[in-house]
């Protein structure tokens, strides 16, 4: 009699265990559905594209790389020399409105013979001048250079005319993204589209291109600036929406 109500009690258990057991399994069922009821579109198809927006833009921006180089017998007159010159120089450059001056490269090394031996010292300074106004960066550098050289020559888009360049092809860059999604989802056979997700490009930070080059005595310095093409992408992916899903 024991045995018998045993296995009444574990039939009982095991079956009160898998009503349990499927109830999760219907519940669990039903979250999924609803899940996917909510999901945007949730039959519908995907499609990934891109699209930019470019402009040629005028470089605005001028940096001028002027250096001086002095040989000595040892490294403390050499330091003692150049940080003089360079000073100097710097001290000048300063004075002038409309250009930002500042520290370059700057050091000091040995020369040896054959030996190893060291025989003298030299060392070589430099001071960077950039600014929008070429006129006075073009008359400062011709002022300085008989005391250092025009050793590098560069141009760029300032950062305020690149922030409004990007702001304005931004939109252009977004009616065409829309444009090629609005003609996709017609060519393919659908009402329209819905975006999922967008990622924004632009061109990246420009590196201006180094121009070694030497300025006569008291000279202006020629500047010629040229142009810069900036671009901005969008990649995203859309729903291609149909009226009868």
């Amino acid at each position: 009699m024991k045995t018998f109500l045993s296995m009444q009690s574990r039939q009982r258990s095991w079956r009160i265990s898998l009503a349990i057991a499927l109830s999760g399994l219907v519940f669990a069922a039903q979250a999924r559905s609803a899940d996917v009821a909510r999901a945007p579109g949730g039959s519908w198809p995907l499609a990934t594209l891109q699209a930019q927006a470019s402009a040629t833009v005028r470089q605005d921006v001028v940096r001028i790389v002027l250096a001086s180089e002095v040989t000595g017998a040892t490294q403390a007159a050499v330091a003692k020399d150049l940080g003089e010159r360079v000073g100097a120089a710097l001290g000048d450059a300063r004075k002038t409105p409309g250009v930002n001056a500042s520290s370059g490269d700057y050091h000091v090394w040995p020369v040896t013979d054959k030996a190893g031996k060291i025989t003298t010292w030299r060392g070589r300074g430099e001071i960077v001048l950039e600014s929008t106004d070429f006129a006075a960066a073009s008359q400062l550098a011709g002022r300085l250079s008989d005391r250092l050289s025009v050793v590098n020559l560069a141009f760029s888009v300032s950062p305020a005319r690149r922030g409004a360049e990007e702001s304005r092809l931004l939109q252009d860059a977004v009616r065409a993204f829309r444009a090629r999604a609005q003609a996709l989802a017609a060519a393919l056979g659908f009402d329209g589209y819905r975006i999922r997700e967008v990622q924004l490009h632009d061109g990246g930070g420009y590196r201006p291109v180094a121009r070694t080059m030497a300025a006569p005595s008291q000279a202006d310095v020629p500047l010629g600036a040229g142009t810069e093409m900036i671009t901005v992408s969008l990649q995203g992916t859309i729903f291609l929406r149909s009226a009868k899903k």
